[in-house]
C-alpha cells in the first residue's frame, strides 16, 4: 500500500521483522504509520535474523510476538488491507506460535532423515 491509500481506523496485516500481525492504523506519521496490535497471524522466528537456521551464532536472538494493543511503527509497503473477523489475541497467539513450533519440529524430523541418509550413503563411498 502506499501512504494515500491508508487511513486511520483501518484494519491491516503488518508484517513487523518475521512475525506478521492484524491490526488497526492508530497514526499517520509520514513516511512511517503506526499500527496497534490486535492478533497475530505469524509468530515470529528464533535466531540470528542474518543467518538463519544458525545455531552457533555470538547471539542467538529469542523473539517474542508483539503485546496486544502494543503499537509498532511501519512503512506503508509492509501493509495490507484486512477484512474479516478479528480472532482473539490470546488464541491466535497460540496458535501462531504452535504452527511455528511444527515448522521447526518437521525441519527437525527433516534434519534427522537427511543426516541419516547420508551416513549410510557415506559408507558406501
Amino acid at each position: 500500500m502506499n501512504m494515500s491509500e491508508v487511513q486511520i481506523g483501518q484494519l491491516v496485516t503488518v508484517k513487523v521483522r518475521t512475525g506478521v500481525y492484524i491490526g488497526e492504523v492508530v497514526e499517520l506519521y509520514a513516511p512511517r504509520l503506526v499500527v496497534k496490535v490486535l492478533a497475530v497471524i505469524k509468530h515470529p522466528e528464533q535466531g540470528d535474523l542474518h543467518h538463519p537456521y544458525e545455531p552457533d551464532v555470538p547471539l542467538f536472538h529469542e523473539r517474542r510476538a508483539l503485546a496486544y494493543t502494543e503499537k509498532t511503527t511501519v512503512l506503508p509497503k509492509d501493509i495490507e488491507h484486512y477484512e474479516g473477523e478479528i480472532p482473539d489475541y490470546k488464541e491466535s497467539l497460540h496458535q501462531a506460535a504452535q504452527q511455528e513450533l511444527q515448522k521447526l519440529e518437521k525441519l527437525h524430523r527433516w534434519t534427522a532423515k537427511s543426516i541419516e541418509n547420508l551416513q549410510q550413503l557415506m559408507k558406501s563411498y
